[in-house]
């Protein structure tokens, strides 16, 4: 199913943050205002055609009731196989050192924290993401926007079901770390060399049970200070460049 970002200013945002836009929808009786000429003058910058279409259409298509006049329509997200992901895991391994990250993403729920997570695994070098296909966060234009545009240079499969594909990452020669709050060794004192699937769970219930048992060992961020825990995106930034400096 489509998605339509709607209004001015999220129209804006989306051409200027480079969401691959198929085409702007803009009521034939719309106010030429500044943000509208705006939007016209990065449109046809980046090559995105306008359509002129009745407000009544706009009215039809949106969800929040907010479009202003404008929505612009984001083009599919070409998810990668997990065979893919793979791949370039394996010729990432090959070229470097022999190491390698994945991050499998256990039914985070917030396309934001996928954003957010996508930008640090880029940075960091990591071959992909695996996320599951159903309730899961899946890449939208918030996604592009939180990644600041990574999520469009790094690989996401999306897979039926999380406890195969595990599996299929071992066969390949990974090791599973899973990250718990609950474990008994930080960060710090795991051996994150080599070719490793980093799993980050739920925003709210974690790890899931059948997710864990596929889990080859758990690991947690040192804690000093009151709060209980960094959200999903941070201490996943934070794994990440441990995993980095172990296999500098």
């Amino acid at each position: 199913m489509a998605e339509y970002i709607e209004g001015k200013r999220p129209v804006i945002e989306a051409l200027r943050t480079r969401v691959p836009v198929e085409r702007v929808l803009l009521a034939d009786n719309a106010q030429r205002d500044g943000l509208v000429q705006d939007i016209l003058r990065k449109a046809k910058a980046a090559g995105v055609k306008v359509d002129m279409v009745p407000r009544a259409q706009l009215d039809k298509r949106s969800e929040r009731g907010s479009h202003q006049g404008v929505m612009a329509q984001a083009k599919p997200f070409p998810y990668a196989g997990l065979s893919d992901v793979l791949a370039h895991a394996e010729g990432q391994a090959k070229r470097g050192n022999g190491s390698a990250l994945i991050v499998l993403l256990d039914h985070i729920t917030d396309a934001g924290n996928l954003g957010a997570i996508a930008r640090s695994a880029e940075v960091v070098g990591a071959a992909g993401i695996i996320i599951p296909n159903k309730r899961s966060a899946r890449v939208t234009a918030a996604t592009y926007k939180s990644s600041a545009g990574a999520i469009a240079h790094l690989p996401v499969a999306q897979v039926a079901n999380v406890k195969q594909a595990l599996e299929r990452c071992k066969e390949n020669g990974f090791w599973v770390a899973g990250a718990s709050e609950k474990a008994d060794q930080t960060i710090w004192d795991s051996n994150m060399k080599g070719k490793i699937v980093l799993v980050m769970g739920n925003e709210s219930e974690g790890l899931a049970r059948l997710t864990q048992e596929c889990c080859d060992f758990f690991t947690a961020l040192p804690q000093v200070g009151k709060t209980a825990s960094l959200n999903v995106a941070q201490s996943a930034t934070a794994i990440m460049y441990e995993w980095l400096r172990q296999n500098q």
